[in-house]
């Protein structure tokens, strides 16, 4: 690969051609804020938050999709930058509930972001939780519209096109084809899109459950690579056992096989390893032996 010369914040740096100034700068583990990014998805642009001055540029770029080129010159923090953020964190932080987005509230004290300021009027009209099968919950209060999901299920990863961004400006919302039950929906509960939302608004319904009944504790936590024993494809899994019991299951990004996704049986079918047992709220097997 043919090799890039360009300055970040200073320093001059290399980067192989393809690159994006994210990836340049470490990607999601560097220090450019997104949340609307995944590694295994081509970058929507959704959320902003990325945006970084390029010298010659009028306006702000995201970084998570701009090409890096040969003598570029960027700044990852300026005035500018910062103030951008700022909005873009109130913005959503007075729209959505961010509560389980990694690292928002870190985010917000450092580009001071307060976005109480807006008042309760600012924020989403609340939403009912869907709870709609045994597998996953939908909790659209936590949409953010980076489109993830819809690319998961669609040509990017699963195929199967189940859900789209419906409605326009202030109306626009995940949907199902033609808005009907997700239950009677071409929906093959592979939990793909489970795996890219990066604010909670799909999340297995064993963590949902735990989650009402304070029990969910990830610190507790200890995850165990191993492959699914389902099939002779072998995916990678990714065992999160919290109380010597299994309370979800998600699969490495980086994995060759599966790039984080699974089918159905390969992210929901593990209660047989507990004895049938379902994820009980108390997390205590004990309790339901």
């Amino acid at each position: 690969m043919t090799e890039i010369s360009l300055n970040i914040d200073g320093e001059n740096v290399t980067a192989e051609e393809g690159t994006t100034i994210l990836q340049a700068c470490g990607g999601k583990s560097g220090d450019i804020p997104t949340l609307c990014y995944g590694d295994t998805i081509t970058p929507k642009n959704a959320c902003r938050l990325c945006m970084v001055e390029v010298e010659g540029s009028r306006t702000l770029v995201p970084a998570c999709s701009r090409p890096v080129e040969p003598d570029m010159v960027v700044k990852t923090r300026s005035d500018r930058v910062d103030h951008a953020r700022k909005m873009v964190l109130e913005f959503l932080g007075s729209s959505v509930d961010l509560s389980l987005t990694e690292n928002v509230t870190e985010w917000n004290a450092e580009y001071g972001a307060d976005p109480e300021r807006y008042g309760d009027a600012a924020a989403t009209v609340t939403q009912p939780v869907k709870v709609d099968n045994d597998l996953y919950v939908r909790d659209y209060s936590k949409c953010i519209l980076c489109y993830q999901c819809v690319d998961a299920c669609g040509e990017q990863w699963q195929n199967s096109f189940v859900i789209e961004i419906a409605g326009r400006g202030f109306e626009s919302h995940v949907s199902t084809e033609n808005d009907v039950a997700l239950t009677d929906s071409a929906c093959v509960y592979c939990g793909n899109c489970i795996q890219v939302c990066p604010t909670g608004a799909l999340i297995p319904t064993s963590e949902y459950e735990m989650r009402a009944a304070g029990t969910w504790d990830e610190d507790a936590q200890e995850t165990t690579n191993t492959i699914c024993a389902f099939c002779g494809v072998g995916c990678g899994l990714t065992l999160h056992v919290q109380d010597n019991t299994i309370v979800k299951v998600t699969s490495p990004e980086d994995n060759a096989i599966t790039h984080g996704n699974l089918c159905i049986k390969g992210r929901f079918g593990f209660t047989h390893v507990q004895d049938g047992r379902t994820i009980p709220p108390t997390a205590d097997p004990e309790a339901h032996p």
